[in-house]
C-alpha cells in the first residue's frame, strides 16, 4: 500500500501538468490567434489531430473495452444475474408503456427496483443454504455474505492522510503508474465526450477537456495521500447510468459525492451496500457499456460514412483497439510480465499498461491515421462541425454547459478555469 501510495502521489502531477499547462486538450483556434507567430504554426498542426472520425472509436471502446465486466461476470452466478439482466430490461422498456406515469417513475428508479428485488433474492438464497456446498468462486459471486464484510467493518472509521505510514518511492512502480495515467487521461477523454453525447451537451471544448484531465490528477493525488488502493478516472458506468435514467443534473452528482463520504466513514452502511453480488452489477454493466458504446458510434453522423477513407480509418482503429489489448493481456505471465520484455523495467511497464487500454490504442491508431491519409474534403472528416467547439466563445451554449458550479470560476485564475 506504501507503494501504491508513492506512485500515485509522483504519477498525479502527470495529469496535473497535461491539464493545467493545457497540453491535452487546449489545441484550438482561439489559442493559436492569442500565440506567437513561433507557436503559431505548431498549434494549426496540432488542432487537427482531433477529429469526430478519432472521437469514434475512442468513445466505443471506452464501453466495449470493459466487455469483461459484462456477461463473463455475470456468468459466475447465473441464477442472479440473468433475472436481473433480463428484469432491468423488462422494467426500463416495456414496463413504462402501461401508464403516462409509469413512464417517468420507471425510467428514473427502475435500476434501483430491480437491484432492491434481485439483491432481497440472492439474500434469500443465501440464507436458505443455497450456496453452502458450492465451488469458493461460487460462493465468492452468489453470497450476499462474503468474507464478512458486516461484521469485519468498523462502524466509523475516518480516514487520514499516509494511514498505511510513509509513502514508497521505487522508480519501477512509478513509471508504471505514469503509464495508467497517461491511460486513464485517454480513457476519460471518451467518456467526457459520451457523457456530453447523451446530457444533449455541446462536444467538450478544448480548455474542459484541459482542465478536467487537471482535476484528475488531484484526484489522484489526494488519493495517493489518504492511502486508497486505486487511481481517479471519469467512471464509464456513470455516464452509461446518465443515458439509462436520462437524469444529467450536476445536483445529483454533488448528492452522491456526499453519500460517498459517508459510507467511508460510517463502515457498517458501506458494506451493507459492498454485499450487492457483483454479477447484478454485471448485468447493469451489460446495459450501461452499451450504451456508451452507442453513443461513440453517432458521432459519425458529423463526418462523411460513406468515405472509404473514413471506413477504413474506424474499421482498422475499432479492429486494433480491440485486437491489441487481447494480446497484451493474454501473453501477461502469472508474475505479471507484459509481451514487452526489454532490460529497462520502466519501459516495460509503460508500454505494457498503455497497449493493454482499447481507448489509448483506438486513440493512438485512430488519430495517426485520420491525419496521415488525405481526405478528398475537409468536410469529410467533420471538421466544420468540430472546429467551432474547440474554443470556449465557439458556441453560445458552452458556459451554460460547462461553467463550473457555485460560482466558483469567479475565485480561480483564468488557467483553471
Amino acid at each position: 500500500m506504501r507503494t501504491i501510495q508513492g506512485s500515485m502521489i509522483v504519477s498525479s502531477f502527470l495529469n496535473i501538468i497535461l491539464g493545467y499547462g493545457r497540453a491535452w486538450g487546449e489545441l484550438t483556434s482561439y489559442q493559436v490567434l492569442t500565440t506567437t507567430f513561433s507557436k503559431r504554426f505548431l498549434l494549426i498542426l496540432l488542432s487537427r489531430f482531433f477529429s469526430p472520425i478519432v472521437v469514434v472509436p475512442v468513445v466505443c471502446l471506452v464501453g466495449l473495452g470493459l466487455f469483461a465486466r459484462g456477461f463473463p461476470l455475470l456468468g459466475n452466478c447465473v441464477e442472479i444475474g440473468l433475472p436481473m439482466l433480463i428484469l432491468l430490461m423488462i422494467c426500463q422498456r416495456y414496463l413504462k408503456r402501461i401508464h403516462s406515469r409509469a413512464d417517468l417513475i420507471l425510467e428514473r428508479f427502475a435500476l434501483l427496483l430491480c437491484i432492491g428485488i434481485v439483491w432481497a433474492f440472492a439474500a434469500i438464497l443465501t440464507v436458505s443454504g443455497a450456496y453452502n456446498n458450492v465451488k469458493p468462486a461460487t460462493k465468492q459471486s452468489c453470497r450476499t455474505d462474503r468474507s464478512f464484510l458486516m461484521s469485519s467493518a468498523p462502524w466509523i472509521k475516518i480516514p487520514y492522510p499516509f494511514q498505511w505510514g510513509t509513502p514508497i518511492f521505487r522508480a519501477s512502480h512509478v513509471f508504471g503508474m505514469l503509464g495508467a495515467a497517461l491511460v486513464s487521461s485517454a480513457e476519460s477523454t471518451g467518456t467526457f465526450f459520451a457523457a456530453a453525447r447523451l446530457s444533449g451537451a455541446t462536444a467538450p471544448p478544448a480548455h474542459v477537456l484541459s482542465r478536467s484531465i487537471g482535476l484528475q490528477g488531484i484526484g489522484m493525488l489526494l488519493e495517493g495521500l489518504f492511502g486508497s488502493l486505486v487511481g481517479t478516472t471519469a467512471s464509464v458506468e456513470n455516464v452509461g447510468l446518465l443515458g439509462l435514467t436520462h437524469i444529467g443534473s450536476r445536483r445529483v452528482v454533488q448528492i452522491s459525492t456526499a453519500f460517498m463520504i459517508f459510507f467511508s466513514i460510517f463502515g457498517k452502511f458501506g458494506a451493507f451496500f459492498a454485499s450487492i453480488p457483483l454479477p447484478i452489477f454485471a448485468a447493469i454493466y451489460c446495459i450501461l457499456l452499451g450504451i456508451v458504446a452507442a453513443s461513440g458510434i453517432t458521432f459519425i453522423q458529423f463526418a462523411n460514412s460513406n468515405s472509404m477513407r473514413n471506413i477504413y480509418v474506424l474499421g482498422v482503429s475499432l479492429f486494433l483497439g480491440l485486437s491489441i489489448p487481447q494480446y497484451f493481456v493474454t501473453s501477461r505471465t502469472f508474475d505479471g510480465h507484459g509481451p514487452v520484455r526489454t532490460n529497462a523495467v520502466w519501459f516495460n511497464d509503460i508500454l505494457n499498461t498503455i497497449f493493454s487500454s482499447p481507448a489509448t490504442v483506438a486513440i493512438i491508431v485512430g488519430t495517426l491515421l485520420d491525419n496521415t491519409l488525405e481526405a478528398n474534403h475537409v468536410e469529410d472528416r467533420g471538421i466544420p462541425w468540430w472546429k467551432p467547439f474547440q474554443h470556449s466563445k465557439g458556441d453560445v451554449r458552452t458556459e451554460e454547459f460547462y461553467s463550473y458550479p457555485l460560482r466558483i470560476n469567479e475565485y480561480l485564475p483564468s488557467r483553471f478555469l
